[in-house]
């Protein structure tokens, strides 16, 4: 497994195994599978779990990992969580949801914790979003103190949604010490894109600006929440973003199966080549899908001729 820079973290394995596969997010599991899974993870070098609270049903992300790490411990292998501010920023609020991750994984500290809610513009209104201004007076601060108080190594955000006030918290100081960022080949963002037409995404901007802030890029929805594999795993009205997405990618498939690749295995090896990505968050539920990755990390880069014919697809 390549490892690449992680900032001041220091390094991480080119992929990262996420809590959303393994907790039932992305289709059906059950806790043994998710557990094989995890430790299928560590043994092929993967160094990082990224987790959530709301990652399945009763937290069970964080506590599939758990279970997996009291069964075979692994105490260098990083772990991620987040907290959720649907009702504005709260210095409470954060310190409570770590705690509570922090007692279901049986942990001291995360090695990072993550703000799960996207940002708005300064003086709009948007449902479940973070201003710039609390994201600089509240949170921020609090997150610098957390690890000042070592119950976190480092801090991040998830940098989806309207690209303006994300680049902004890029160039804020303290800056964040990662950002997930979507990065996929079709760049569709699905039922992340919340503003509607008044803004358009633009994952790129955001990769070359957390690039240049020295924030650590980790790339997520590689494969956009299932929409580019060869099936949908879960059953999603026809007008879901995913099935969607999915329709539209058929073009997509096709370019894979003349490049010789399974979708989701072109999906994963584009992200890993994208210029300034540290990581790719894998959304995998099993053992099966996990081996496809490695599989795809294992060949490399995409090369120049593949990058070319994808790009056409690419929606704007």
């Amino acid at each position: 497994m390549e490892l690449r820079d992680f900032g001041r973290l220091g390094q991480i394995s080119a992929l990262t195994l996420g809590g959303g596969g393994i907790a039932g997010v992305w289709g059906g599991t059950d806790r043994g599978e998710a557990v094989a899974t995890v430790h299928a993870a560590l043994d092929a070098g993967i160094t990082m779990l990224d987790l959530a609270p709301s990652y399945g049903a009763d937290f069970e992300s964080e506590r599939a990992v758990a279970e997996a790490l009291r069964l075979r411990p692994a105490p260098d292998v990083m772990i991620t969580s987040k907290v959720q501010l649907p009702d504005g920023a709260s210095a409470a609020r954060i310190r409570g949801s770590l705690q509570a991750s922090l007692t279901r994984l049986n942990r001291d500290h995360l090695d990072v914790l993550l703000l799960h809610t996207q940002f708005r513009r300064t003086g709009t209104t948007l449902h479940e979003t973070i201003s710039p201004e609390e994201y600089r007076d509240e949170i921020v601060p609090t997150f610098e103190a957390l690890r000042d108080e070592g119950l976190i190594r480092g801090w991040g955000i998830t940098a989806v949604g309207d690209p303006a006030p994300i680049i902004e918290a890029f160039h804020h100081t303290p800056r964040p010490d990662t950002a997930q960022i979507v990065v996929n080949p079709l760049n569709q963002n699905g039922d992340l894109w919340i503003h509607g037409d008044t803004v358009r995404p633009d994952n790129a901007a955001l990769i070359s600006a957390a690039t240049a802030a020295g924030v650590a890029v980790t790339a997520i929805r590689v494969v956009a929440a299932g929409s580019l594999t060869s099936s949908l795993d879960r059953e999603v009205p026809p007008t879901h973003p995913a099935a969607v997405d999915f329709a539209r990618a058929e073009p997509y498939r096709k370019l894979a199966a003349e490049l010789g690749e399974t979708p989701a295995a072109l999906a994963h090896r584009y992200a890993l080549t994208v210029p300034g990505v540290s990581t790719v968050v894998l959304g995998v539920k099993n053992r099966t899908e996990l081996t496809e990755c490695l599989t795809a990390e294992a060949r490399g880069p995409l090369s120049p001729e593949a990058l070319t014919a994808l790009t056409p697809l690419t929606t704007p």
